[in-house]
């Protein structure tokens, strides 16, 4: 199994199972036929709102023998409405208890953008709290502190630019051991990319497949549909497989974890086998020359609601 290293020598499975859009009523099913497909690593949130039945899942597993605790790496994230330093610890609390768990392997700040506690969606300005008050820099104090604690194994970021990065990186002793970006052949995000691993950062790679199953207030008709793109399914007739495996190869080639979400259990089990796909120099050159560039979780979500403090420009290389 593909593994990335932390600086600490710990490793983590590069192919994880996303769990975001899973349903509830099929993620407890998903988990399952992930760990009996050989999958060693799950990705979670809180905001996804099915952490509990994730927990569910892993209790069931570990009582039926399928994986021991210390055999699998589980990430969870932060959301936006617990950054005040003091609420950080609160917010790993919930997580935990959802996924009946001592510690998680990863944990993550979601998005660089702060919610006051009562809040989960965003509706109004008023629904906010800037960065002034609750700056970046405190957020990752509380998050260290969850570290020190030892019920985070590890603590990174999501959705990071390489400003907001450089702002945790100045204030703390205590760098990001990840950052999960979107990241596929149409957005390759290769200035980021390469910031994060000069400094020792590792990346996770999510909507590796082109989020087709996003929202559909998120869609418009006329955006790409990177399955369907003709160089990704000419590659995957040479292979033998399908053009979801050689994106997901994409990733792993690039170095990085990648986190495909399915509740089918062929699908589950053939993302996993996608690591024995080797692409060669030729097909990556392909592949990283596309000319269509698209994000699909364009974080608009945030930055266009009436009265919101964020901008594009806090999320995203400009």
């Amino acid at each position: 199994m593909n593994q990335l290293t932390f600086s600490n020598g710990d490793t983590m499975p590069a192919i994880g199972l996303g769990t975001w859009k899973s349903a509830p009523g099929e993620v407890f099913q998903a988990v399952l036929w992930a760990l009996q497909a050989g999958y060693r690593h799950l990705d979670c949130a809180a905001v996804y709102q099915n952490e509990k039945e994730v927990g569910d899942a892993l209790t069931k597993a570990f009582a039926d023998g399928i994986v021991r605790r210390e055999e699998i790496f589980i990430t969870s994230k932060l959301w936006n409405n617990a950054h005040l330093e003091g609420e950080v610890a609160g917010g790993l609390d919930r997580t935990l208890a959802d996924l009946q768990l001592d510690y998680v392997d990863l944990y993550l700040i979601h998005w660089p953008v702060a919610l006051k506690s009562h809040v989960l969606f965003p509706k109004q300005g008023d629904d906010y709290l800037s960065y002034e008050e609750a700056s970046l820099s405190g957020t990752w104090k509380g998050m260290v502190n969850q570290k020190i604690s030892g019920r985070a194994r590890h603590i990174g970021v999501s959705n990071f630019n390489i400003a907001k990065l450089t702002e945790i990186l100045d204030s703390s002793d205590v760098r990001p051991e990840m950052n999960q970006i979107e990241s596929h052949p149409y957005l390759r995000q290769d200035e980021l990319v390469s910031f994060c691993k000069e400094r020792g950062i590792l990346l996770t790679a999510y909507s590796p497949l082109g989020s087709a199953d996003r929202p559909k207030a998120r869609r418009r008709e006329d955006d790409p549909v990177l399955l369907e793109d003709q160089a990704v399914a000419e590659i995957a007739r040479n292979h033998g497989v399908s053009p979801a495996q050689v994106l997901i190869a994409y990733a792993l080639h690039r170095g990085m974890a990648v986190i495909p979400k399915s509740v089918n259990q062929a699908r589950i089990t053939q993302n996993f086998a996608a690591q024995e796909v080797i692409l060669d120099a030729e097909e990556l050159r392909q592949l990283n020359s596309l000319s269509v560039q698209f994000r699909f979780v364009d974080g608009t979500f945030f930055t266009e609601v009436p009265g919101s403090p964020y901008a594009q420009s806090d999320l995203w290389e400009q």
